[in-house]
């Protein structure tokens, strides 16, 4: 079984407008709201290729109970720490522009912290979890590292794609993949954003060497990188019209998880993940996988080079 644990759940509020205007009302053309938070999101994609996960995290008030009921109607488990508060709405504008407004999320206490916890100790030996996003108020950084702590206790494959600085001392606990993008890369090792390719494998190749299993590097219209000790792998993305890419990375991560669960090598989970991820950033939301049969004939996966580690 895949468990996904979304720390910061959200909505998220998809509006276009012809032109963002000051002071004045700005009347949308489409809108659209969707149960989110970078987990979630990976639930919903492992949904629509065929594998059952059970989703764990924070959720508060109506907006929490509104992802909770989402969820459930796509048929997806949940087993969330309900917390005071409410649980945050972001909006996202596509203008002549695109605008990100992402809220804080509520406070959560300690001892949620520790209902949360008891709920991962609570995993199989085997199974896998994802753990994906920020951290709202109240959790402090160093639970990425507890979480990581008991996945190698109990040999739960850790998948990690979050922006938090203690990922780079998660690498002791031996973490099955990380998913960084390449601004979150640059951050781990303390170098200035954008990177160069060269750069990218270079600290990619680090991460192995200290102690991560995979590596997959979201790198939006550039595609992706993707490193084992085995070899390194590069995928171009196809180019289409960017609507919204909130969730471009989340959908790349849950189809290339989804795709080796369903026996595919990894060259074919790389391209179905790159092809989903840039339909996703074509659509108002994620991917409804219709046009992943066309964008998939612009993804190149070539060989980067051969990893010696």
């Amino acid at each position: 079984m895949i468990y996904t644990c979304t720390l910061n759940t959200a909505i998220d509020l998809y509006v276009a407008v012809d032109e963002l205007k000051p002071d004045r009302v700005n009347r949308t053309h489409d809108e659209d709201y969707q149960p989110n938070g970078k987990g979630v999101n990976v639930s919903i994609m492992l949904k629509r290729h065929g594998i059952d996960s059970i989703a764990l995290g924070f959720i508060a008030g109506f907006s929490g109970q509104y992802i909770e009921d989402s969820l459930k109607e796509l048929g997806i488990q949940t087993d969330f720490v309900q917390v005071d508060g409410i649980t945050r709405i972001n909006v996202f504008i596509n203008s002549t522009k695109e605008y990100k407004i992402v809220n804080q999320g509520p406070m959560i206490q300690t001892h949620e912290q520790e209902q949360l916890l008891t709920k991962i100790k609570a995993i199989s030996a085997g199974n896998t979890l994802v753990v994906s996003g920020s951290l709202p108020k109240g959790v402090p950084e160093s639970i990425i590292i507890d979480i990581a702590k008991i996945c190698a206790a109990r040999d739960i494959k850790l998948v990690l794609d979050t922006s938090v600085s203690t990922v780079i001392d998660t690498l002791d606990y031996k973490p099955f993949l990380l998913k960084p993008n390449e601004e979150e890369l640059a951050d781990l090792f303390h170098k200035k954003h954008p990177l160069s390719e060269a750069e990218l494998v270079e600290c990619g190749t680090e991460l192995l060497k200290k102690g991560a299993q995979h590596v997959l590097v979201s790198r939006g219209k550039e595609g992706a990188l993707y490193l084992s000790r085995n070899n390194i792998l590069k995928a171009t993305s196809p180019q289409g019209q960017v609507v919204n890419t909130a969730c471009s990375g989340d959908a790349m991560l849950a189809t290339f998880i989804s795709k080796q669960v369903q026996n595919y090598t990894v060259e074919e989970a790389l391209s179905q993940a790159v092809a989903t991820g840039a339909s996703t950033a074509f659509s108002k939301g994620l991917s409804d996988l219709k046009d992943i049969s066309t964008l998939i004939k612009d993804v190149t996966i070539t060989p980067y080079k051969e990893a010696s580690l």
